[in-house]
């Protein structure tokens, strides 16, 4: 919807052969947001996460035959950081260096990069031969990113809300990270537990995602609970992502925030693409 020009494919990943799709051959950068990915020791005892494990190795396959300049995936903190990964990460040490690429992994946080949110990301970047010398991690913006009250309040303000400079002022940190609206958990909302308080701490209901911002006549008073609180809507949350407001989501409101809750920050992709660049044209 948002690029019609390009070649989207619906398929299933396991399936995918590069030699019936060669113009995926030799691209500069094959680059992948999985399912999150269990730890080892949680694949035996749950289907789901085997087909997350799956689906990260049949990646690494495809460097076989797509043999791309440049390989990036997006997963979880913990597969960089926890030793009951370390056998996946060796698993694809193993495959990466006969294939004659160097990798690293490192964390990346969100807010680092203009995103008025905490939102801690795994990443695997490996290139071919040598170009990894030249990658470096993209450092941080020097500025701190925007709190959630600076971020929204124009937005909460467009119905003519009149409490929308005192919510802002109370909305005074950054966002927890954005989660919810999962197959599992049914319909959307702002996560589990946790993520619901430090929202409600803001003046926030995580329960539910709004249609509209408040009305003119919506009166905010966290003290009343839930009912006195504020939503955001699936057009904020994706403010709070980073995405630009001219990028659409399709569907329904709780499909439109899927694709918002579990995107990669647009921000931070913008960082790594660069420095994938800057290695590559290194070279």
């Amino acid at each position: 919807m948002n690029r019609p020009e390009w070649d989207v494919r619906e398929t299933d990943l396991l399936e995918f052969d590069p030699s019936e799709n060669q113009q995926v051959y030799d691209v500069d950068l094959l680059s992948a947001g999985l399912p999150r990915v269990k730890a080892t020791a949680t694949v035996n005892r749950s289907r789901g996460s085997e087909q997350e494990l799956e689906l990260l190795k049949a990646t690494i396959l495809l460097v076989h035959g797509v043999q791309p300049r440049a390989l990036l995936i997006e997963n979880v903190p913990d597969l960089v950081t926890k030793d009951a990964y370390e056998p996946i990460r060796d698993d694809i040490r193993s495959e990466l260096d006969h294939l004659g690429y160097g990798h690293m992994w490192f964390v990346v946080n969100a807010a680092d990069y203009g995103v008025p949110q905490h939102r801690l990301q795994g990443v695997l970047v490996a290139l071919k031969e040598d170009a990894l010398d030249a990658f470096h991690v993209p450092p941080r913006l020097p500025d701190p990113p925007v709190t959630v009250g600076a971020a929204l309040r124009e937005s909460m303000a467009t119905r003519g809300w009149r409490q929308a400079d005192e919510w802002a002022a109370r909305a005074n940190r950054i966002a927890p990270t954005l989660v919810g609206g999962s197959w599992e958990r049914g319909g959307a909302d702002l996560g589990p537990r946790g993520s619901k308080n430090a929202w409600a701490r803001m003046g926030v209901d995580g329960g539910s995602v709004a249609d509209l911002p408040p009305a003119i006549d919506f009166h905010w008073d966290p003290t009343l609970g839930r009912a006195g609180m504020v939503q955001i809507t699936v057009d904020q949350a994706a403010h709070l992502q980073g995405f630009p407001a001219d990028w659409r989501f399709a569907g329904r409101k709780t499909a439109r925030y899927r694709q918002v809750a579990e995107a990669s920050p647009p921000p931070v992709a913008r960082a790594i693409g660069h420095a994938i660049a800057d290695a590559l044209n290194a070279g």
